[in-house]
C-alpha cells in the first residue's frame, strides 16, 4: 500500500477537511485589588480633606466627626476656662476687696471715736472738781489722740468727715479752756458757774454739741462696716455663677478625658487631668479663704454694732485685729486666680492641639 511521499498521515491537506477554529479568549477576571479600589472611589469622593477654619462644618453622613468634636471641644474648654477665672476673680475681689480697709480703716475708727466719746464723758465728770486736776487733762488728751488717729484716715467720712473732726477737735480745745477757767473761780462764784455752764453745753449740746457730733460720725462708721461685711445678693449671684462655671468645666474635662480614650485608645490625657486638679484645687482653696475672711468680718460687725464701755475698747480692738488677721495674705491671693487662669486654659490648650494638628493635616 503505498502512501504520498512527503506526507504524514493526518498532516496533510485532506480533501474535505476543515481547521481547527484558534480558542477563543476567556474575559479577564477583575483583580481583587480592582474591586476594592473601585468599592473606595465613592467613599474618598463623600470624605474630601479635614479644612477647620474654625469647628467647620460637620462632615456629611458616614464621614469622619473626629476634627469636628476635636474643636468643638477645644474651644469649650478654653471658653469655659477663661470664663472661670474671671467670675472667680470678681467674686472673690467683692468679699476681699473690702476686708483690708476694714481691717486698716473702718474699725480703728470706729473704736477711735468710741474711745474719744468715752474719754470726754470721763472729763466731763472730773471738770466739776474745785481745782484743776491731772485726771481731767489727760482725759482730754487721750480724746484729741483717738480723734487725730481717726482723722489719719481719708475714708472716715470723706472731705466732710475730715471737716467734723477738725470742727469736733476745735470745740475739744475750747471746751477744755473753759472748764479750767471755771476752776480757776472762787467756789460758788457767778463766773465759776457761767463758764462750768458754758464748757458743758459745748459738750453736751444736742445736735451741735461734740457727743453728738461724736455720735453722728460714728453712725456714718458704722455703716460703712455694714457694707463692707455684708454677704449680699449680689454676692450670692456672682458666686453661685461661679461655682456653676466650675462644674461645667469639670463635667467637660471629664467628657473630654472620656472622648480622647474612646476614640484613640488613650488611657489618660495628664494635661487634662492637671487642668482638672488646678481648676478643682484653684476653687477650692478660694471658697475656703472666703469663708474664712467673711466669718471675721461677720464678728468683726457684730463687735462693733453698739457703743463699747471704756474698758472693753481695748480688748475689742485685740479681738478685731485677730479676726481680721491674714486677711491681707488672702486678699493678695486674688492675682493668683487671673495667673491659674491662664495655666489652665495653657493646659486646655496643650491637652488637644497633638490630636488637632494630626487631623487637620491629612485626609481622611
Amino acid at each position: 500500500m503505498t502512501t504520498g511521499s512527503g506526507t504524514t498521515p493526518g498532516t496533510g491537506p485532506a480533501t474535505g477537511a476543515q481547521p481547527a477554529a484558534p480558542p477563543s479568549p476567556r474575559p479577564a477576571r477583575a483583580r481583587p485589588a480592582d474591586h476594592r479600589a473601585l468599592g473606595r472611589a465613592p467613599r474618598r469622593l463623600a470624605r474630601p480633606w479635614v479644612r477647620l477654619p474654625g469647628t467647620g462644618p460637620r462632615p456629611a453622613d458616614g464621614g469622619s466627626t473626629t476634627a469636628h468634636d476635636l474643636t468643638v471641644r477645644h474651644r469649650l474648654l478654653l471658653a469655659l476656662s477663661a470664663l472661670l477665672a474671671l467670675s472667680l476673680f470678681v467674686s472673690y475681689q467683692g468679699v476681699h476687696g473690702d476686708a483690708n480697709p476694714l481691717r486698716t480703716s473702718s474699725a480703728p475708727a470706729v473704736l477711735s471715736l468710741d474711745t474719744a466719746l468715752y474719754a470726754l464723758g470721763q472729763a466731763e465728770r472730773d471738770a466739776g472738781a474745785p481745782a484743776p486736776t491731772s485726771d481731767f487733762q489727760k482725759q482730754i488728751s487721750v480724746a484729741a489722740q483717738s480723734l487725730s488717729a481717726a482723722a489719719a484716715d481719708d475714708d472716715v467720712g470723706g472731705p466732710a468727715g475730715r471737716q467734723a473732726l477738725q470742727t469736733i477737735a476745735g470745740l475739744i480745745t475750747v471746751y477744755a479752756v473753759k472748764v479750767q477757767k471755771s476752776q480757776l473761780q472762787p467756789d460758788g462764784s457767778l463766773l465759776r458757774e457761767a463758764y462750768r455752764s458754758y464748757a458743758t453745753s459745748i459738750l453736751t449740746e444736742k445736735g451741735t454739741g461734740i457727743q453728738d457730733r461724736l455720735k453722728a460720725l460714728q453712725r456714718q462708721q458704722r455703716a460703712a462696716v455694714h457694707r463692707q461685711t455684708s454677704f449680699g445678693p449680689l454676692l450670692w449671684l456672682a458666686w453661685s455663677v461661679t461655682l456653676l462655671l466650675a462644674l461645667a468645666l469639670w463635667a467637660a474635662l471629664l467628657e473630654t478625658q472620656l472622648f480622647l480614650r474612646r476614640r484613640f485608645r488613650r488611657r489618660y490625657n495628664r494635661r487634662l487631668l492637671a487642668a482638672l486638679a488646678l481648676s478643682a484645687a484653684g476653687v477650692a482653696i478660694a471658697v475656703l479663704f472666703t469663708v474664712w475672711t467673711q466669718r471675721g468680718m461677720a464678728d468683726t460687725r457684730q463687735l462693733l454694732d453698739s457703743p463699747l464701755p471704756g474698758r472693753l475698747i481695748p480688748v475689742a480692738g485685740r479681738e478685731t485685729a485677730s479676726y481680721l488677721a491674714h486677711t491681707g495674705f488672702r486678699a493678695s491671693a486674688a492675682v493668683w486666680i487671673l495667673i491659674g487662669g491662664v495655666l489652665l486654659m495653657a493646659l486646655a490648650e496643650t491637652g488637644l492641639r497633638r490630636h488637632i494638628d494630626d487631623y487637620r493635616f491629612r485626609p481622611r
